[in-house]
C-alpha cells in the first residue's frame, strides 16, 4: 500500500482504527466502535502534544495518559504498539522487546498476553493504571495530578524545574455518569488542578441504545459549575479542532480542562457506525470488509502495520519524548549536586524504597487497664512514621478528628490549591473519591493514605480492590470498627466488613489489640510495597497489655503470634482475638486457669500477614493437635471458619448491632469474659 507523506496522518489514523477491529474480531470480544471513534483523538495528543519517551516509559517527569474506558482497551495497545514503547520488567529494567507486539494485538484477551481485556497496571509496559470499572481512571487521574502538584512544590528548585508533568484522561459517557467520576471532578476543580485534562468522549451510544434513555444532564454547564475550563470540540476528526484544545489546556494555569469531543461510535462502519451494535462486539467479517473499504484498506488482510505508521510515531512523539527525556536527566544530574538530600528522597521513591532507618527505633506504651483507643495509638504511630517518611501523605473523608490521622509536627500544613506542598488532604465526604485519589498518588510513588469510618469501606470498595489487583502498598485507614460505635447504632457500626476486607485477595486487613500492637501494625502495613493494607482501629479505648507477662507486640508482624500460653506450652483450648476483643480472651485465659482449663490466646491482627509464615510456625502457633478452638472478634464468624474447621466455637456478632453504649452491646450481644469461659467449656465438652 503505496503512501505519501500528504497522507500520513490518515494512513496512521487507520491504523489504530483497523488494529482495534481486527482484534476484536480474532477475539470475537471486546470493544471496537470507541478505538474506532477515537483514533484522531488519541493521535493528535500522542504525536504532538504528549511528553513521553517510548524508550524510557518510567521516566518521571513524562506526562500520562489514562484510558478511563478501559473497555476501549484496543486504543491504547494499539497506541502502546505504533509508539515503539519498551518492555521494563520487574525490577524497572528497560527491556529490548516491545511492551505490545504486533502478536499481542494478535492475542487479544488470550492467556497470559500483555493485551487483556481491560489494560492492567503492571501487566503492560505503557497502562499506567488499571481501568474497566467506569470512573475509576479518571478519579485516579486525580491523584496522579495531586502528586505532580506535591513533588513540584517540595521538590523544584530555582533552576530545577524538575516535576512539571501533565495528565490526560481518555474517558466516556459511561464514566462521566459514575458517581465516582463526580466526587474527583469535584476534588480536582475545587484544588485547581490545572495539570489535569479529561478528554470526553461524547458519542450518545450506551450498550442499552442512545444515552438520553438515562443520561440528559449538559456534561459542560455541570463541569463549568464545578469550576472547569471548558473546550468543546463538534467532530472527533477534526486535528485542527483537538491540537487548539490541547493548546488551550496548556495554556490554562488556573483550573482542570474538559475537552468534550463529539464522536461517532465506530466511525467508518456502513451498518453499525452510530449504533449500540459498535460498542460491546466484534463488528463481523462483512462489516468489517466494508469498513476497510470506506477507509481505503486492504480489505482481507489482518493486522496490517504500514512501515509508515510507527515511523511517524518515532518522528514525532518519539524524538520529542527523547529529547525532553535526556534533558531532564542532565539537569536531575546537576540537581543532585545541588540538592543531594533532596535527590535521594527522589530516587528513593521512584525504587519504592523508604529512608533509612524509618522503622527503629519503636517506642512502647506502658500497661495501663484503662488504655486508650487503637485509632488514638494508631495516629501517633501514624505521626511517627511520617516525620520519619517524607512522602508519607494523606487525609480523611472529612473526619480527621475522629479518624485521629491529621499529620502534626511541624511543617505539615494541608494540601490546598494554595500551597500545594502539604501533606493534610481534606478529601471531604467522597470515600470513594479519596480512594481512587490514592491510588493514583501511591502509583506516583507516594505513600499515601486515605481515612474513614470502617462501615464506609462499602463506600470504596471497588477503589480498595483495584489497588490490590494492582499490587500497590495504598493504606486504607478504617476507624470506629466495630458495635463499640455505640450509640450511633447499627448504620455506623461494622458487622460483615471485617469478612468482606479479608475477601479480597492481596489485600493485608490488620486490626490491632492494644497500643503497643499499633505501632507495629503500623510499621508492618508500610513495609508492604505490593499490597494494600486495611488498618482497622477502635474508637473506644482498650486497655495497654503489660508485655512484662504478655508477648512482645512485634508479633504482630508476623499476622499471629502467641500472646500468652498454658504452662509448659500445652493449651486444651486456644483463644483467637484480634482488636478490642483480644482483652477479653486475655481476661478469660485467666478465669478459665482459676478453673484447671489450661489455655493459650492466640493474637491474630491479620490473616494475611500469618498465612504467610512458613507451616512450622503456623504449627507453633496453631497446633493441628489443638482441636478445641474459639474465635473472639466483635464482627461474624464466616472468615474465621479456616482456622476453627467444624467444633470451633465463636464468639461474636450474627447479626446487626444496635443503638446503646458500647458496654450495653458487648453485654447484650454476648461479648463477654464470660461467655468467651462458656464457649472454651462447651468446645471442650465441659
Amino acid at each position: 500500500m503505496a503512501t505519501t507523506s500528504s497522507n500520513v496522518t490518515e494512513l496512521t489514523i487507520n491504523t489504530i482504527r483497523t488494529l482495534a477491529m481486527d482484534g476484536v474480531e480474532k477475539a470475537n470480544s471486546g470493544h471496537p466502535g470507541t478505538p474506532m471513534a477515537l483514533a484522531p483523538v488519541a493521535y493528535e495528543l500522542w504525536t504532538n502534544t504528549l511528553n513521553y519517551d517510548p524508550s524510557s516509559p518510567l521516566w518521571p517527569n513524562r506526562d500520562r495518559y489514562i484510558l478511563s474506558c478501559g473497555h476501549a482497551s484496543m486504543l491504547i495497545y494499539s497506541l502502546l504498539h505504533l509508539a515503539g514503547v519498551k518492555k521494563v520488567d520487574a525490577n524497572g529494567k528497560v527491556e529490548s522487546g516491545l511492551s505490545v507486539t504486533l502478536d499481542d494485538l494478535k492475542n487479544f484477551r488470550q492467556w497470559h498476553s500483555a493485551t487483556p481485556g481491560h489494560p492492567e497496571y503492571g501487566h503492560t509496559t505503557g497502562v499506567e493504571t488499571t481501568t474497566g470499572p467506569l470512573g475509576q481512571g479518571v478519579a485516579n487521574s486525580v491523584g496522579f495530578a495531586i502528586a505532580e502538584r506535591w513533588l513540584a512544590a517540595r521538590y523544584n528548585r530555582p533552576g530545577f524545574k524538575l516535576f512539571d508533568y501533565n495528565v490526560y484522561a481518555q474517558c466516556s459517557d459511561g464514566d462521566l455518569m459514575e458517581g465516582i467520576s463526580q466526587e474527583a471532578a469535584s476534588i480536582a476543580g475545587h484544588l485547581k488542578l490545572s495539570n489535569l485534562c479529561w478528554i470526553y468522549d461524547d458519542n450518545n451510544i450506551t450498550i442499552e441504545g442512545r444515552t438520553n434513555l438515562a443520561f440528559s444532564e449538559h456534561v459542560p454547564e455541570r463541569f463549568r459549575a464545578l469550576g472547569w475550563h471548558v473546550v468543546e470540540i463538534e467532530d472527533a476528526n477534526d486535528l485542527n479542532a483537538l491540537a487548539d484544545a490541547y493548546q488551550s489546556f496548556l495554556d490554562n494555569v488556573e483550573s482542570p480542562t474538559l475537552i468534550v469531543v463529539h464522536s461517532i461510535i465506530g466511525y467508518g462502519a456502513p451498518k453499525k457506525a452510530n449504533t449500540s451494535a459498535a460498542h460491546g462486539e466484534p463488528l463481523g467479517a462483512d462489516e468489517i470488509r466494508a469498513t476497510k473499504a470506506v477507509y481505503g484498506w486492504p480489505e482481507d488482510q489482518s493486522f496490517f502495520v504500514p512501515p509508515e505508521a510507527p515511523k511517524y510515531f518515532a518522528s514525532t512523539l518519539g524524538a520529542r519524548g527523547k529529547k525532553a527525556r535526556e534533558a531532564w536527566e542532565t539537569l536531575f544530574a546537576k540537581y543532585k549536586q545541588a540538592f543531594a538530600k533532596e535527590a535521594t528522597e527522589i530516587e528513593q521513591m521512584q525504587r519504592h524504597e523508604l529512608p533509612a532507618g524509618w522503622d527503629a527505633p519503636v517506642p512502647e506504651f506502658p500497661a495501663d487497664p484503662k488504655g486508650v483507643a487503637t485509632r488514638v495509638s494508631g495516629g501517633k504511630a501514624l505521626n511517627m512514621y511520617a516525620e520519619r517518611i517524607p512522602w508519607l501523605i494523606g487525609g480523611s473523608a472529612d473526619l480527621a478528628p475522629s479518624t485521629k490521622t491529621l499529620l502534626t509536627f511541624k511543617e505539615t500544613g494541608a494540601f490546598s490549591a494554595d500551597d500545594y506542598s502539604g501533606r493534610n488532604f481534606h478529601f471531604g465526604i467522597r470515600e470513594h473519591g479519596m480512594a481512587a485519589a490514592v491510588n493514583g498518588m501511591t502509583i506516583s510513588g507516594l505513600r499515601a493514605y486515605g481515612a474513614t469510618f470502617f462501615v464506609f469501606s462499602d463506600y470504596l470498595r471497588p477503589s480498595m480492590r483495584l489497588a490490590a489487583l494492582m499490587a500497590i502498598p495504598s493504606l486504607f485507614v478504617f476507624t470506629h470498627d466495630s458495635i463499640g460505635v455505640g450509640e450511633d447504632g447499627p448504620t455506623h457500626q461494622p458487622v460483615e466488613h471485617l469478612a468482606a476486607a479479608r475477601a479480597i485477595p492481596g489485600l493485608i486487613v490488620l486490626r490491632p489489640g492494644d497500643a503497643n500492637e499499633a505501632i507495629y501494625a503500623y510499621r508492618a502495613a508500610l513495609k508492604e510495597t505490593k499490597h494494600p493494607v486495611a488498618m482497622v482501629l477502635t474508637r473506644q479505648n482498650l486497655p495497654t497489655l503489660d508485655r512484662t507477662k504478655y508477648a512482645p507486640a512485634n508479633g504482630v508482624e508476623r499476622g499471629g503470634y502467641t500472646l500468652i500460653d498454658a504452662p509448659g506450652g500445652k493449651p486444651q483450648v486456644i483463644l483467637l482475638a484480634t482488636g478490642s476483643e483480644l482483652s477479653l480472651a486475655c481476661e478469660a485465659f485467666d478465669q478459665l486457669a482459676k478453673e484447671g482449663i489450661a489455655a493459650r490466646v492466640v493474637s491474630m491482627p491479620s490473616f494475611e500477614l500469618f498465612e504467610r509464615q512458613d507451616a512450622a510456625y503456623r504449627e507453633q502457633v496453631l497446633p493441628a493437635a489443638v482441636t478445641a478452638r474459639v474465635a473472639v472478634e466483635a464482627g461474624i464468624r464466616q472468615p474465621w471458619d479456616r482456622y476453627l474447621g467444624l467444633g470451633g466455637g465463636f464468639v461474636g456478632m450474627h447479626g446487626f448491632g444496635a443503638s446503646a453504649p458500647a458496654q450495653t452491646l458487648y453485654e447484650k450481644f454476648g461479648i463477654t469474659t464470660a461467655g468467651v469461659v462458656a464457649e472454651a467449656k462447651r468446645v471442650l465438652g465441659k
